[in-house]
């Protein structure tokens, strides 16, 4: 079998759909068995977990591999950070962490392997593309409300300091009690306190949830579903311009008619 062959099993293989379910299984599987480590298990428990976190790991590097050997070209498999991501992933789940210095940072990187569905499911890929390149406008949206926060933080820790120290005694705790009022979190049992001293304050916290809780989380939505839309249109733009294996197979059947007829024609016009 030569090389090209090999490649085209490979890359036959890693594009089929009960190859890509059985990884998305084995990742699955993976999440199951990091969770059952965090619990108090007997030792022959234990001992089954390592051999299986071997052997997910075992079937997560011939999965690279597949991958890896199924591309045309070596180079451009780098490219992807999704390719580098997994590769990353695996190499660090060959790392021993046993007896290693770097033990917790080893089960760390095993845990992100659940990490590697993104990077399996294009669905997937699509949402966090579409976040990622949402971050520029998300980043104004967030400077602005962090604005918003700020000064009616310092009124906060200005009227509100003496009622109750430990909610507004000063701007950073005032911060943070505004994110629970934001969150909805007994956010009236804040209110009804200053309400006892400052009757009006009401006006302070339902200002302060209709700009925040209501104005700019919807904005926040309105520009990850805008991303999110248009990245679809792109991806199915770019899959309604690649011709179908059905219309190169036409394509093909064509072009041998066409050329089994110049050479039937040929002939013909040397004996007349």
């Amino acid at each position: 079998m030569n090389t090209t062959n090999l490649q085209q099993r490979f890359m036959s293989l890693r594009s089929n759909k009960g190859f890509e379910l059985f990884v998305v299984g084995v990742i699955l599987f993976s999440a199951i068995v990091v969770g059952a480590k965090t619990y108090d298990l007997p030792p022959t428990m234990l001992s089954i977990m390592v051999w299986l976190d071997h052997l997910i790991t075992l079937i997560f590097l011939v999965e690279l591999i597949v991958r890896f050997a199924g591309e045309e070209n070596k180079r451009h498999f780098f490219k992807s950070g999704w390719n580098i991501f997994d590769t990353l992933i695996v190499i660090a789940s060959l790392v021993p962490v046993d007896e290693s210095e770097m033990a917790f940072i080893g089960r760390l990187l095993r845990i992100f392997r659940v990490l590697r569905m993104v990077s399996i499911i294009p669905e997937l890929r699509v949402l966090l593309n579409s976040l990622l390149k949402a971050l520029p406008q998300l980043g104004y949206v967030m400077l602005l409300m962090f604005i918003i926060f700020y000064i009616y933080a310092a009124i906060g820790a200005t009227l509100f300091a003496p009622i109750n120290p430990e909610l507004w005694g000063d701007i950073s705790i005032s911060l943070l009690t505004l994110f629970r009022v934001m969150t909805f979190e007994d956010w009236t049992d804040v209110m009804y306190e200053t309400m006892e001293v400052y009757g009006l304050s009401w006006i302070y916290y339902l200002t302060f949830i209709f700009l925040t809780a209501f104005a700019f989380l919807n904005m926040v939505i309105g520009i990850v579903v805008s991303v999110i839309e248009k990245e679809n249109a792109i991806e199915d733009a770019a899959h309604s311009n690649e011709p179908s294996m059905a219309d190169l197979h036409e394509e093909i059947q064509s072009l041998k008619a066409m050329i089994t007829k110049l050479a039937n024609d040929e002939p013909n016009k040397g004996q007349s």
